[in-house]
């Protein structure tokens, strides 16, 4: 049975295409290369930014995406004021390409790892309470029964972890689905709640107080991770429901060392999580000159979860992980 698409082109006639067999997009000289270009496209909405990342010249892209319009016979793309957009022709082949790209990825990877005898390799992200909490025993755990597996590891804000696992870059992450972001395009369970707490450096004036209160906070230096991430939101609402004015003077970076390196050179504080804090400041090294500061509210921040991409299957190896990482959530939330 033919199928017949109706569109328009870019000058307003109309076009369509007909006879679509299950291969006419091979036959019509559609290549790995196209499939990686408009996928490239898709994450940089700019030409010239696609051809940096795939090591090409920016006419050699253009060429590619003409290509790629003559083989389906639709406009894939439109030009905007800051570059390009895929149309929903254009967004339905990314779609696909990407798990194309992805499926091919796996097959690499599972035949590198029969070949060279390894127990595989996992990619995860995590933010920085379940990375401590959840993710180092699982690691101890796994790497003893299974001495061969390979353990990639990316501590970053939920953000930047779920464009990550969007992107076919992390198999599963913890963390948090951003806001902005379509929850339909990821499988999550809810494992816990990230406590955080505020740490300063030794000898910091506020210790001699005792138990800091909100007010007495607002006048210091700070910080914080970058706006609009979970931490920094959750500060920020503490102070405005108090009716305390916010910090002013702010430094913003997503670098846990950095953090440590103002602290512990200046009188600023910095929300980081409990787990962490209790790690850094019982280590015998000059990030134990930061110790935590006892304040006299809770900062208890949106509960994480264990987060896969919908409709991508993992391999034996990350589902390994992320089992063990599930089982001992659960334990944990019973003791």
């Amino acid at each position: 049975m033919e199928k017949i698409l109706y569109d328009y082109s870019r000058d307003g006639t109309e076009i369509h295409t007909d006879n679509f067999r299950d291969d006419s997009l091979l036959r019509a000289g559609l290549k790995l290369n196209h499939l990686r270009m408009i996928v490239t496209i898709e994450d940089h909405g700019q030409i010239s930014a696609a051809a940096e990342a795939l090591n090409i010249s920016q006419p050699a892209a253009s060429r590619m995406l003409s290509e790629m319009e003559s083989i389906v016979k639709i406009p894939l793309y439109e030009r905007v004021a800051r570059g390009v957009v895929l149309t929903s022709f254009g967004s339905a082949l990314a779609k696909r390409a990407r798990k194309i790209l992805l499926e091919l990825r796996e097959a690499s990877r599972e035949i590198g790892e029969l070949r060279t005898g390894k127990g595989g390799s996992v990619y995860i992200g995590a933010v920085t309470a379940p990375a401590m909490s959840l993710v180092v025993p699982a690691i101890q755990r796994v790497t003893q029964a299974y001495p061969g597996i390979e353990i990639n590891i990316q501590v970053e804000t939920s953000n930047v972890l779920a464009r990550e696992l969007l992107a076919a870059r992390h198999d599963f992450i913890i963390g948090r689905i951003p806001d902005e972001l379509n929850p339909r395009l990821f499988a999550a369970h809810e494992i816990g709640i990230e406590k955080a707490c505020l740490i300063v450096r030794n000898g910091h004036p506020l210790l001699k107080k005792g138990v800091a209160s909100l007010q007495d906070l607002s006048g210091h230096d700070w910080v914080f991770q970058p706006p609009g991430t979970l931490l920094r939101r959750k500060l920020e609402d503490i102070f405005i429901t108090a009716g305390v004015p916010l910090p002013e003077n702010t430094v913003n970076t997503s670098s846990l060392l950095l953090t440590l390196a103002v602290v512990c050179k200046t009188d600023a504080i910095a929300p980081i999580a409990l787990d962490m804090a209790q790690f850094i400041c019982g280590q015998s090294s000059q990030a134990g000159e930061a110790c935590i500061l006892p304040i006299d509210f809770d900062i208890d921040v949106k509960p994480f979860s264990l987060i896969t991409a919908r409709e991508r299957a993992m391999p034996p190896s990350a589902r390994l992980l992320h089992d063990m990482i599930l089982e001992d959530s659960r334990t944990l939330i019973m003791t």
